[in-house]
């Protein structure tokens, strides 16, 4: 049950943006619950299902088939224009630019890494390399295909250090803003 609403006759499309690690899918996934609206995180994660690839074998393709990109951002944004969304995205703060909210949130390398053990196991200096060998290449894509430098995200709305908070209290922070700023409204 949606604990907030957004006014009659309103649509409402928050984007969230940040490295892999730092909450996204968790916060963007509270927020949509909270908010009763659609998530949309389509990421190379989900591609690499559909394509029957492992995620690392999509990073790879993508340094040199720029396809993999566009079509993972394309269909997030189209998607997105549709209806009241959060589009939870590494790009979302910077394709969207119809988002009524834009934030960026942000952790450390090692707090990052650390969430990336939790979450999927491994050995921690592997998954620091591979996280900033992704890191690496994501930028190198994003300036190619968009000029786009994702180390640039001060003209966001909120920008959350998310290793200062739980999901929980990083998804009341941007619930907060959308009430000061009139986009929603507590049920």
């Amino acid at each position: 049950m949606a604990e907030y609403k957004i006014p009659e006759g309103k649509e409402l499309r928050i984007a969230i943006s940040g490295k892999s690690g730092c909450g996204n899918t968790t916060v963007s996934t509270l927020l949509s619950q909270r908010l009763g609206v659609n998530l949309i995180n389509f990421t190379f994660r989900q591609l690499a299902q559909e394509k029957g690839l492992t995620l690392a074998q999509v990073i790879e393709n993508a340094k040199t088939d720029d396809s993999y990109d566009i079509e993972v951002d394309t269909r997030q944004v189209e998607l997105a224009k549709k209806e009241s969304c959060v589009l939870g995205s590494r790009l979302a703060i910077w394709m969207l630019k119809e988002a009524d909210l834009k934030v960026y949130l942000y952790a450390s390398d090692e707090t990052r890494a650390l969430r990336i053990l939790n979450r999927e196991g491994g050995d921690l200096q592997q998954i620091k390399d591979f996280t900033s060998m992704r890191d690496r290449e994501d930028s190198k894509r994003y300036k190619k295909l968009y000029d786009i430098d994702n180390s640039i995200y001060d003209f966001c709305d909120l920008i959350i250090d998310t290793a200062n908070y739980n999901p929980e209290q990083i998804t009341d922070i941007i619930l907060e803003e959308a009430v000061k700023r009139g986009l929603t409204e507590k049920c």
